[in-house]
């Protein structure tokens, strides 16, 4: 297992519609584990494979608590789940609003809206089909997740002038970095 390098705005390739993936084999397990990793890495609750440069249609969620590094077994709350090739099957009509961050887009958050509860069918690393009904959090960080495979950010969901004071905040914090 490795972390990876996550793929930050302006990279072209975070709007990129990515590919589905035709056969699960050992280079997409491999792949999922390393996506975990780096999401664990990053202390993300969500990343998607187009997130590390690849475009294939895998996601990796782990809303569990995070840890401290001092705590001894950080792994033993850890509850990652894979989902290959996931797709919104329906949303509800009732909305939601959260405070959406992006590991692709540090340390930049924004309120956005989107439906509260949505229908979800996805493959697992066995090519088992599943399909489940998600709400609250779930639903939220799996709609980010699946924009992301469509070459859609958190950002495009907000008003032009938020995005807009977003980006020249994330700019300032890179020129203050460097």
């Amino acid at each position: 297992m490795a972390v990876l390098s996550i793929v930050e705005i302006p990279d072209p390739r975070l709007r990129l519609v990515c590919a589905p993936v035709e056969t699960i084999d050992d280079e997409v397990r491999q792949l999922a584990d390393d996506m975990i990793d780096t999401m664990y890495d990053a202390r993300g609750i969500g990343l998607a494979a187009i997130q590390v440069g690849v475009s294939r249609r895998v996601v990796v969620i782990d809303l569990q608590e995070r840890v401290t590094e001092d705590e001894e077994k950080p792994e033993a709350i850890r509850d990652p789940k894979v989902f290959i090739n996931p797709e919104l099957v329906s949303v509800s009509e009732e909305t939601s609003r959260y405070s959406e961050g992006c590991l692709s887009i540090p340390e930049q958050y924004a309120e956005v809206e989107r439906p509260a509860s949505c229908r979800v069918a996805w493959l697992d690393l066995e090519g088992a089909r599943h399909e489940e009904e998600m709400s609250g959090l779930m639903a939220t960080c799996m709609q980010h997740e699946i924009d992301h495979l469509n070459g859609v950010l958190f950002i495009d969901h907000i008003t032009r002038l938020k995005r807009d004071m977003l980006l020249k905040k994330l700019a300032k914090m890179r020129k203050n970095a460097a």
